[in-house]
């Protein structure tokens, strides 16, 4: 078959799969089905069995269900609670007040969840009342709550990263220590744009919090903080063990672990039914990643039988365009990609395919990972398939498209992260660089 015609069968097949409903994972699995039967390839059942399990039974992945697990565990705990009550009394006299414990919040949960949808969740069920009890503004409530939740796809231990790591066969290690400081630019990005906002816009602001916030000495404050340390500290030598070099990713997962459950013993969180929640909880989440990173492991060989990665990669050699000329066409490629599936899905999916141009062009894989997870990230506030809009629809009950208009600040902010990013890439790669030379 001709090869437009097959991009143009394929892509219709793919299409209809997802529209219908089926799983991502038996979408990647069918479109790869027909790609190897227009093909004419005999030998489906033994490339399908071959590649699934080279894809699934892999040391690397087995990081993927240790962090998951890590998030449910601390996810039962009162974390979030003392997320707010730990913040607050740091943050009320700051432009924006609590607002900012929105962001902080979602950063230091982001660091052991991994998920977006399940920071902004978490975090929202604490921060929602008690803002809007203290009378703040709708719009920057759900705004920064929507934005920040997307750090839980770029702060470390992400999972995306994981997956992308797998799928591009980067170090997994490497990716998460790249991570750290575009993360911190964000985090910087949504204070810096509240801040301003909340100076431009005083009217709209509840005159003082409570007193009690108000009137809190030096010592209170740190003891209102002290259930933060343990968890701080736990995120800080996960991390920290990858950087120095004395664990690898899985490694340091499994420590996590341990130190999760140790936290919730402590602290009076763990009982035999919280430990079997978070289990299945983890088991559930990490099958059907697992499910999607072997269908698109299986549709990366199809493709590669019918040569569509490589005559694009040849297409846009041809074109002559430039590294940045090339990300600012992927990225609009992601965001129209962003409006129909979630992020795993996109990184999976698209894999196959683009790797071969960016390595073509010769943009560092490192770098590019963190580009993609940020350009994920603008997927999820944006409909109709935003999970974190979703999620405030859910906690609040208002219009997705409000919703959305409240996030489109937040939209931009990323998409100046990337801009960002592409003219100072050491953002990404100064870390990992450092991490290489110790």
């Amino acid at each position: 078959m001709e090869m437009t015609h097959l991009i143009i069968v394929l892509g219709a097949v793919l299409l209809v799969s997802l529209l219908s409903g089926i799983w991502v994972a038996a979408s990647l699995f069918l479109v790869g089905f027909v790609a190897l039967m227009l093909n004419d390839n005999s030998n489906i059942g033994l490339v399908m069995a071959t590649t699934t399990w080279g894809a699934s039974a892999t040391w690397t992945l087995a990081a993927l269900p240790l962090f998951i697990w890590m998030g449910e565990i601390l996810f039962r705990t009162k974390l979030s609670q003392d997320l707010f009550h730990g913040l607050a009394p740091w943050l009320n006299k700051v432009p924006g007040r609590l607002l900012h414990v929105n962001i902080l919040g979602c950063t230091i949960f982001a660091a052991v969840s991994g998920s977006s949808a399940a920071t902004a969740a978490t975090i929202g069920k604490i921060t929602i009342p008690e803002l809007e009890k203290r009378g703040y503004p709708m719009k920057m409530m759900l705004g920064t709550l929507a934005g920040s939740g997307t750090l839980g796809f770029l702060i470390p231990p992400s999972i995306i990263l994981i997956v992308y790591g797998v799928s591009a066969e980067v170090s997994i290690s490497r990716l998460f220590i790249a991570g750290v400081l575009p993360g911190a630019m964000l985090v910087v990005l949504f204070m810096g744009y509240t801040m301003i906002w909340s100076m431009l816009n005083k009217d709209k602001f509840p005159e003082e919090d409570d007193e009690e916030l108000t009137n809190m000495t030096f010592g209170q404050k740190l003891y209102a903080t002290r259930r933060l340390f343990p968890v701080m500290g736990l995120i800080l030598f996960v991390l920290g063990s990858i950087y120095a070099g004395f664990a690898t990713a899985t490694e340091a997962a499994a420590l996590g672990v341990f130190g999760a459950l140790i936290l919730s013993l402590v602290t009076g969180n763990l009982s035999l039914q919280t430990f079997k929640e978070s289990l299945l909880g983890a088991t559930r989440t990490s099958c059907m990643i697992t499910f999607i990173i072997a269908g698109a492991a299986f549709l990366s060989l199809a493709m590669g039988f019918t040569g569509i990665p490589k005559a694009l990669a040849e297409s846009i050699s041809v074109m002559g365009l430039t590294p940045t000329q090339l990300i600012i066409v992927l990225t609009l490629f992601f965001m129209v990609l962003g409006f129909f599936l979630d992020g795993i899905s996109m990184v999976v999916l698209t894999t196959s395919i683009v790797l071969p141009m960016v390595e073509s062009s010769g943009i560092n894989l490192l770098w590019f990972g963190i580009y993609v997870v940020l350009v994920v990230e603008m997927s999820q506030i944006t409909p109709p398939v935003g999970f974190n809009l979703f999620v405030m629809q859910g906690l609040t009950k208002i219009n997705i498209l409000k919703i959305a208009a409240y996030a489109l600040p937040f939209f931009f902010l990323l998409l100046t992260a990337i801009v960002l990013l592409t003219v100072f890439p050491g953002i990404a790669t100064w870390l990992p660089q450092l991490m290489t030379q110790k």
